[in-house]
C-alpha cells in the first residue's frame, strides 16, 4: 500500500546546524588562552596566532607587553613609555607602538618591536590619544583621529619606517576609532565625537579620505584586517559584543562576541581571521578574557525557500526573507542633485533620467545616470528635458515618459542613446509607469482636465488604452505589466490619499491602505505581491517605509532621511531610493534597502 508521504509529500533535508549564505556568515568566536595581565585600553599587532598586546589600563597605566601563540600568552618586555589608549601596528615580531595617554598629556611617543625589545624612535607630529590606526608592517603605517587640546582630531600621518607625516585629514573628526589596511589602503569607522557615537565609514586610498557606508551600529570600534575585508568587533559607550564585516561596499552583521566590552585589543590579517582581547565589559569590569574569530572551511549554503530539519535544535526550518528585517544603507551619489524623478532597474544597474533642481536648471532635466551598485555615472541627454516623468526598464532599454506639464511624447534608451517613439493617446503629466521597454504601462497622472484614471499598455511599439484604475490620482506605482500595483498619490490639489490597487494583467482592484496617507513617495516591486514605499509628503516631508506582503501593509524601518519626489527602483528586497527633495533643497543621496536571508522555524500542527 502506498504511504501518504509517497504520494504527497517530499524529502526533507536532516543538518546539525543552520544553513548560511557563506563561510563567513557562519564564522563564530571561540575562547583563546586569557591574557596574564587584565587590562582595557591596550593596542596590539600582528595574526590571529601570532600577536602582541602592549600598554593599556589595569586600572594604573601599564607598560606590559604580551606574546599570543594561537593558545597562550607570555609576559616580555615592557614599553619604554606606560600608557593607555594608544596604536598599534606591524607583526608579534616587529611592531610600532603610538600615541597614547600618560598623565599629564596626550603623547607622541612611537615605539619599535625588534622580537624581544622596544626602542623610542621619532614622535607623532600631534600627540594624542584614542586614534585609530592600521597596517600589519612596522615600517608603512597610518595613524588618524584621536583627542588632544584643543579637542577631538581628524589629522591623520604616515610612518615610513623612520618618521611621520601629515596627510589629508579625515572628513569627521573623531576619537577611539577603529582602523584596518595599510598606509596607502585604509579603513576607518566608527568612533565618537563625544557626542554621538559615529557609525561613520571612512576609506584612505593613499592620498584622501572618502565617505563610504556606514556601520550598522553607531559606536567607539575595535577592527582588524585589510581595507576590502575587515572585522569590526566590540565597542560602544558601555561595551557591546556587535561583530560586523566589511566586504569593500558595506557591513555586514555576523555572530556577537561572547564578552561585550570595549576598548580591547585587535589583530588580524582579514575577515577571516580576527584576535579580540582584554578590554572593558559591562558595568565595568578590566578583563583579560581573548576570543578567537574562526570561519568554518566547510558549510552548507543558504538557498532561499529550502526546508529542512535541524536536528540540533529538533526544530524543521525554512529559509525567508521577512521585510520588517530589511535595513537602509548608504549608496553611491548622483552626480547631479534633482528631484521629481522616476527611475527603474534594480538595486544594482538602476537608470534615471530627467527630473529638476531648486532652484531650476534647465539641463537638470535631461541628465541621464547610470547605477552599477555603488557608483552614478552620466551618460547621453534625453531629448525632451522635463521634470516629473516615469521611467522604466533596464540599463539597456528603457521608457522615458510623461513631464510636468501635459505631453504626450515618450523616448527609448538602447543603452547609448534616447530615440524618439510613439507618442501615448492622452496628454498627461506626472504619470507613473512601470514594466519593461517591450511591456510597460503608464497609469494616472495630471491631465488638462484634472486628476486621470487613464491606464495605456506599451508592447514595444504602440499604446493601447485599457482599463482605468479607480481613483483618479497621480502617484507611484511598481511591478510588471501583467502584475503591478499603484500606492498612494494626490487626487485633488492637496488631497493625499493612502489608496492601493491591484493591476492583474486586465483589471485594477483596490485593496488594502497603506498606513500613511502620501504622494510623492517611492515604490519598488517585482509583482503586486510584494512590495515597498517610501518616502514622500504627508504632509510633512516623511521617512516613513512600509511593506507589502500581498495582504496588509507594515512599517518597517525608516528611509536614511525624510524625502519626497525621489527615485525608485529594484524591489522589496532589494530596492534603491535616490536623489529627491530634503527640504530645504535637493539632495544627491542613494540609499540601499536590502532584507537577509534567514532561517525561520516551521510551526508544526
Amino acid at each position: 500500500m502506498s504511504l501518504y508521504k509517497g504520494i504527497r509529500g517530499f524529502k526533507v533535508q536532516t543538518l546539525a546546524s543552520d544553513t548560511a549564505a557563506s563561510g563567513l556568515a557562519s564564522a563564530t568566536w571561540a575562547s583563546g588562552g586569557t591574557m596574564n595581565t587584565a587590562r582595557t585600553w591596550l593596542a596590539g599587532a600582528g595574526i590571529q596566532t601570532a600577536s602582541l598586546a602592549f600598554g593599556g589600563e589595569e586600572p594604573t597605566v601599564s607598560g606590559k607587553t604580551e606574546s599570543y601563540n594561537g593558545s597562550s600568552w607570555t609576559e616580555v618586555a615592557d614599553l619604554n613609555l606606560a600608557r593607555y589608549a594608544l596604536a598599534g601596528s606591524g607583526t608579534y615580531t616587529a611592531a610600532l607602538a603610538y600615541g597614547g595617554y600618560a598623565a599629564p598629556s596626550p603623547r607622541g611617543q612611537t615605539e619599535v618591536w625588534n622580537g624581544s625589545a622596544w626602542t623610542e624612535v621619532n614622535d607623532l607630529n600631534t600627540a594624542r590619544y584614542g586614534l585609530g590606526g592600521s597596517s600589519t608592517s612596522s615600517t608603512a603605517a597610518i595613524a588618524f583621529g584621536g583627542d588632544a587640546p584643543p579637542g577631538i582630531q581628524a589629522v591623520a600621518e604616515t610612518w615610513n619606517g623612520t618618521s611621520w607625516t601629515e596627510v589629508g585629514d579625515l572628513n569627521t573628526a573623531r576619537k577611539e576609532i577603529g582602523g584596518s589596511g595599510t598606509s596607502t589602503a585604509a579603513l576607518g569607522f566608527g568612533g565618537t565625537s563625544e557626542p554621538p557615537q559615529r557609525a561613520n565609514t571612512e576609506s584612505w586610498d593613499g592620498s584622501s579620505w572618502t565617505e563610504v557606508s556606514d556601520l550598522n551600529t553607531a559606536r567607539q570600534a575595535m577592527g582588524s584586517g585589510t581595507q576590502p575585508s575587515t572585522l569590526a568587533f566590540g565597542g560602544g559607550a558601555t561595551g557591546v559584543a556587535n561583530t560586523e564585516a566589511w566586504d569593500g561596499s558595506s557591513w555586514t552583521e555576523l555572530a556577537d562576541l561572547a564578552t561585550a566590552r570595549k576598548s580591547i585589543g585587535a589583530t588580524g590579517v582579514d575577515s577571516t581571521s580576527a584576535l579580540a582581547f582584554g578590554g572593558n565589559a559591562p558595568p565595568n569590569t578590566i578583563t583579560g578574557v581573548t576570543e578567537e574569530w574562526t570561519v568554518p572551511s566547510v558549510f552548507t549554503k543558504i538557498n532561499l525557500g529550502q526546508v529542512y530539519y535541524n536536528s540540533g535544535s529538533n526544530a524543521f526550518k525554512v529559509t525567508t526573507q521577512s521585510l520588517p528585517t530589511g535595513t537602509w544603507a548608504s549608496g553611491g551619489a548622483l552626480n547631479t542633485a534633482r528631484y521629481q524623478i522616476g527611475g527603474d532597474g534594480s538595486s544594482t544597474a538602476a537608470i534615471v533620467a530627467g527630473g529638476d533642481v531648486y532652484p531650476a536648471s534647465p539641463r537638470a532635466g535631461a541628465i541621464t545616470e547610470i547605477y552599477n551598485g555603488s557608483t552614478w555615472t552620466e551618460v547621453n541627454d534625453v531629448n525632451h528635458a522635463n521634470q516629473a516623468v516615469t521611467n522604466f526598464g533596464t540599463t539597456t532599454s528603457s521608457i522615458y515618459v510623461a513631464g510636468a506639464n501635459p505631453t504626450t511624447y515618450a523616448e527609448s534608451w538602447n543603452g547609448s542613446n534616447w530615440t524618439e517613439i510613439t507618442t501615448i493617446n492622452s496628454a498627461r503629466s506626472e504619470a507613473t509607469g512601470t514594466g519593461t521597454s517591450t511591456a510597460g504601462i503608464l497609469i494616472g497622472g495630471v491631465t488638462p482636465g484634472g486628476k486621470s484614471t487613464l491606464t495605456e499598455l506599451w508592447n514595444g511599439s504602440a499604446w493601447t488604452e485599457t482599463t482605468d484604475i479607480n481613483t483618479a490620482r497621480s502617484t507611484r506605482s511598481s511591478g510588471i505589466q501583467t502584475s503591478a500595483l499603484i500606492v498612494g498619490g494626490e487626487t485633488t490639489p492637496g488631497a493625499f490619499t493612502a489608496n492601493c490597487e491591484l493591476w492583474n494583467g486586465t483589471s485594477w482592484t483596490e485593496t488594502t491602505d497603506i498606513n500613511t496617507a502620501r504622494k510623492e513617495n517611492g515604490v519598488a516591486a517585482e509583482n503586486s505581491s510584494s512590495a515597498l514605499t517610501y518616502g514622500g509628503n504627508t504632509p510633512p516631508i516623511t521617512s516613513n517605509t512600509e511593506a507589502w506582503n500581498g495582504s496588509t501593509w507594515t512599517e518597517v524601518n525608516n528611509y536614511p532621511t525624510a524625502n519626497r519626489y525621489l527615485g525608485n527602483a529594484g524591489s522589496a528586497t532589494a530596492a534603491l531610493g535616490f536623489g529627491g527633495f530634503g527640504s530645504p533643497t535637493t539632495i544627491t543621496t542613494t540609499a540601499d534597502w536590502n532584507v537577509p536571508e534567514a532561517n525561520t522555524t516551521i510551526t508544526v500542527s
